[in-house]
């Protein structure tokens, strides 16, 4: 394969990632009801949207001063133990079902906890990470979309696709942010090779990143070049920013980008009114309007990777979230909803 199919094929493996976190998210978003896991008193409470964006916007700040301060080794202990707790939360919440005693359950999820624990710090090879991102997107997916009812979701949404913006196209501080954790090899970022050959531990991280997210990890890219005329052709003196766009060993992607979007979808499967049309699908009854913000999210990831594989750094959020909302919004309207309703301002 050339280059070009390579990176195609690269996309599809994105947008495959992105589809596993939706599904995975979908399919606990009951086991997390049933498990009280519900982490607002209030979901339909819009400022919670206010306290989790101040929440980010700290934690962002302290990861800066981390990477300025070369205490690196913190925010990748950080992120591998929050990683093994989400899929003990995953696991634990999943596997009574088919496990009896719940003592071996438990002991199940902590065993697998514990196997992601490993995995991160022993050999976090690009399918560890990949692996390990997925359980970690799903769960935090889940457990935000049971949290947010639809308008604080929304709210969520449309706040962190401006702030993706403003940090990307404004202040860049997000660029910086994403250059330090490519190093950590945590599931911050994802990674999809275009060569099986490929090996995230022997490569070197990217010269530049293309952009980043609401939490700060990048959206797909990688090393990209301002447009598609040097034809894959560089030399030493090209600089990062005017490489030819496919010419790259792997496709990156922020965690974040497959996260956020996906809270919206958990939050129309978990809030949706009795009225709303459902699918079958997998063991699963999916409301159309999940359904829509799915469809939305895609087509906007599409988007995203047509533009990125030109070779130019864009904000993922505006694209992904504007899409997962849209998305939404014409699967209520579309299922008998008014505007109002349907954004949660006007009662079902």
């Amino acid at each position: 394969m050339d280059q070009r199919t390579r990176a195609i094929v690269a996309a599809l493996g994105i947008a495959g990632i992105f589809l596993l976190v939706q599904l995975g998210a979908l399919a606990l978003v009951e086991p997390f009801e049933q498990a009280g896991l519900q982490a607002t008193e209030n979901p339909q409470n819009a400022t919670n949207s206010l306290v989790y964006i101040a929440a980010l916007l700290a934690m962002t700040g302290l990861m800066l001063l981390a990477f300025r301060y070369d205490l690196e080794v913190v925010i990748r202990g950080l992120v591998v133990l929050v990683g093994g707790y989400i899929g003990f939360v995953v696991l634990a919440s999943i596997v009574p079902a088919s496990v009896a005693p719940v003592a071996g359950a438990s002991a199940i999820a902590w065993v697998a906890a514990g196997a992601i624990v490993l995995g991160l710090l022993i050999y976090p090879e690009w399918y560890v990470i990949d692996a390990a991102g997925i359980v970690m997107g799903a769960g935090a997916a889940g457990l935000f979309g049971i949290s947010f009812g639809i308008l604080p979701a929304l709210v969520l949404l449309a706040a962190l696709a401006v702030y993706d913006a403003i940090s990307v196209y404004g202040t860049e501080h997000m660029l910086t942010l994403a250059e330090g954790v490519m190093d950590l090899r945590v599931p911050v970022v994802l990674v999809v090779p275009l060569s099986l050959s490929y090996s995230f531990l022997d490569a070197d991280a990217p010269d530049s990143v293309a952009e980043t997210d609401g939490s700060g990890s990048d959206t797909p890219g990688g090393e990209q070049g301002a447009d598609d005329s040097h034809d894959g052709e560089n030399s030493d003196e090209t600089p990062d920013n005017e490489r030819a766009p496919l010419d790259r060993e792997a496709l990156f992607i922020g965690l974040g980008d497959a996260v956020i979007p996906t809270v919206l979808v958990a939050s129309a499967a978990a809030f949706a009114p009795e009225s709303v049309p459902t699918v079958a699908a997998g063991g699963l009854s999916v409301p159309v309007t999940a359904i829509g913000a799915m469809i939305g999210t895609v087509l906007g990831l599409a988007v995203l990777l047509r533009m990125v594989l030109r070779g130019r750094a864009h904000a993922g959020l505006p694209l992904l979230n504007g899409g997962a909302i849209a998305g939404y919004l014409i699967a209520a309207v579309a299922s008998g909803f008014s505007l109002a309703q349907a954004v949660g301002l006007a009662g079902v």
